[in-house]
């Protein structure tokens, strides 16, 4: 973990009491209606997102993180999913959930944006890129059509996309998968969003594009002050881009706290098993990579104690009874876990 160790060390602290907070949720539940029944995919989720910061949603698949950030853009399918009674996101002080039909139209796109895990089933394949972009131009700004059309081709360039004239008249299928991620960073970026959500956005892309993507988003953040929520399972992606790490599992907040707190005093054994899967440059001889055993809980079933109880070499009785009570270690460091508890046994972190 040196190489990671390294790269937090030039993440900066920030004074998040100085901070405009651009979103915040509290108490966000959301379920979906099943053949099998209610899954109760999120539960209890609070959490803030502040001006010009990255904030890192973690976890194995099905935690929640991508459901929680289309819950913030409202683009859950509206045939199943459920945002429960009680449930708020307020973007700066407007509830989200009570928007009308034309001030959501408005908030998406240009409040807030999204960047989606595989651009080629996000982007339309009958529709020229060019044109792709220009719909959010047309819908959210009073640009005439030669001053959109002249805007796409500053985007792409923006973007990093070599030969703008001639790249708008493509389709999707004619660029390469960086590409096309670029394109869609330049439709999210088009109206220039307090907020951008990019849900695993380099999954699709070997580690060289993979670079550039972040690079390119990292320079838009600190360009225009843009908060980005980044959804990924890589640490080694968080370590080098995020502000703040948000580890979740099976729908719940495990941890929370800056990139320092969480590589470096981790106080939640689930995120010391993320951290122990990491590859580390320094292993000495053969070492089989650490792996989680058990699978995640049933999202259908109530849980009444700490959902990673089962899977957990340190769990306590009460851990499978009650919900932990949250531990605070600074104003951004939080964890939710019995080993924390006063007259909990002292554990060591195993790495």
């Amino acid at each position: 973990m040196t190489e990671i160790n390294t790269q937090i060390e030039n993440n900066k602290n920030i004074d998040y009491d100085s901070k405009e907070k651009i979103v915040e949720v509290k108490n966000l539940n959301i379920s979906f209606n099943t053949y099998a029944g209610e899954v109760k995919a999120v539960r209890g989720v609070n959490f803030d997102i502040y001006k010009g910061e990255a904030l890192a949603l973690v976890g194995e698949s099905g935690c929640g993180k991508t459901v929680v950030s289309k819950s913030i853009l409202q683009i859950l399918p509206e045939n199943n999913a459920i945002i429960k009674q009680g449930s708020s996101i307020k973007y700066m002080d407007e509830e989200v959930t009570k928007m009308s039909k034309k001030r959501l139209q408005k908030y998406k796109g240009s409040d807030v944006s999204m960047i989606f895990q595989d651009p080629m089933t996000s982007l339309n394949p009958t529709m020229r890129i060019g044109k792709q972009i220009e719909e959010s131009l047309k819908l959210h700004t009073t640009l005439t059509k030669e001053e959109r059309e002249q805007e796409t081709i500053n985007l792409l360039k923006t973007v990093n996309i070599p030969n703008p004239e001639q790249r708008v008249k493509q389709y999707p299928h004619e660029l390469s998968g960086g590409m096309r991620q670029r394109v869609m960073i330049a439709i999210a970026i088009a109206c220039n969003p307090n907020l951008i959500l990019a849900d695993e956005p380099t999954t699709a892309l070997d580690v060289t594009i993979q670079a550039q993507i972040l690079d390119l988003l990292r320079n838009l953040k600190d360009i225009n002050n843009t908060s980005i929520v980044l959804v990924t399972h890589d640490l080694g992606v968080v370590a080098d881009f995020a502000d703040r790490i948000q580890v979740m599992y099976a729908g719940e907040v495990m941890e929370t706290g800056t990139v320092n707190e969480i590589f470096e005093n981790a106080k939640h054994p689930y995120t010391w098993a993320l951290l122990m899967s990491v590859p580390r440059l320094d292993t000495k001889g053969k070492e089989e990579l650490y792996s989680l055993w058990g699978t995640p809980p049933d999202l259908l079933l109530d849980i009444p104690g700490c959902p990673f109880a089962d899977r957990c070499e340190y769990a306590m009785q009460i851990c499978k009874e009650q919900k932990p009570q949250q531990a605070e270690f600074s104003k951004t460091h939080k964890c939710n876990c019995w080993l924390n508890h006063p007259e909990a046994p002292k554990v060591e972190r195993p790495y």
